[in-house]
């Protein structure tokens, strides 16, 4: 299945640190990315700046990786009125990035990703969650991919029967706590992340601040990334560090009000870019 669109580099949106499930395969020479993701495995082939090769049928794709890539809204807008506006830092962050797309990724493991996420870089978060992959998920294998073998993120009910001590092991450290809380809530139905995605996203933050471990980044991280409100913005270090040296702690994210969170994964894929990170 082939995607032709001006707007979908996929090793912008491996790196972009809003999905740790898809990974670039180091083994080949071509730009190229595997992810797991809604109980099926996917090899994606950078052919040329517009074209994507996905390892799926016409119908997979519909059913289910439109969507994930958000493949219907037209972030090329976005990335011209970008570059045409007057701040000269997103000019060069948009046509830098413009690869990046917003995931519709799974809420519940983009919940629990997040938590993990707090004071890890990264790589460590990818290894921290594949281990949770690993013992808690369900075996699969990919016959479309040579019988390649992978492993599903574990459901709710799972986690929250999981052992603090044995998820510890994991390197989910302090969080081992937050993560059997939020799955226990999930399960509880105290906590019902499909319910706030119709909500606005002042109240699915609100909503998900409840919760011990969530703070306001997380939390909005969680908005963006999970439930796809994307006037989310998300301030981890690395925007700060933008907001601070860029804007001197001036930035208007009211001038972007409905994509700010695009204008988010922008900045960050830049600013990193900007200090010499390679992509993880």
């Amino acid at each position: 299945m082939f995607v032709h669109n001006e707007n979908f580099n996929i090793m912008q949106i491996a790196a972009s640190g809003q999905c740790f499930r898809m990974n670039r395969m180091n083994e080949s020479k071509k730009q190229k990315c595997n992810l797991v993701a809604y109980g099926r495995y996917l090899e994606l082939t950078q052919l040329d700046a517009e074209t994507v090769e996905l390892s799926c049928s016409e119908e997979e794709f519909h059913q289910i990786w439109e969507e994930y890539f958000d493949l219907s809204y037209d972030y090329s807008k976005v990335v011209t009125e970008l570059i045409s506006g007057e701040d000269e830092f997103l000019k060069k962050a948009a046509e830098y990035g413009r690869g990046i797309r917003i995931l519709k990724q799974e809420p519940f493991e983009a919940a629990i990703s997040f938590i993990i996420s707090q004071n890890k870089n990264i790589p460590a978060i990818k290894s921290c969650i594949e281990g949770i992959c690993r013992c808690y998920g369900e075996d699969k294998i990919s016959r479309e991919c040579g019988n390649t073998p992978f492993h599903l993120f574990p459901k709710a009910e799972v986690l929250a029967r999981a052992d603090k001590e044995a998820l510890r092991s994991l390197n989910t450290g302090y969080r081992d706590e937050y993560i059997l809380q939020a799955a226990r809530s999930v399960v509880l139905g105290d906590l019902n992340l499909e319910d706030l995605k119709s909500k606005s996203f002042e109240e699915a933050v609100d909503t998900l601040k409840k919760l011990r471990g969530i703070g306001e980044k997380v939390a909005n991280c969680i908005s963006l990334y999970g439930l796809h409100h994307i006037e989310g913005f998300p301030i981890d270090v690395w925007i700060l560090r933008a907001l601070k040296e860029v804007y001197n702690n001036r930035f208007d994210k009211g001038k972007y009000q409905g994509y700010a969170g695009i204008v988010q994964q922008y900045m960050f894929y830049y600013i990193r870019y900007l200090k010499g990170i390679k992509e993880s």
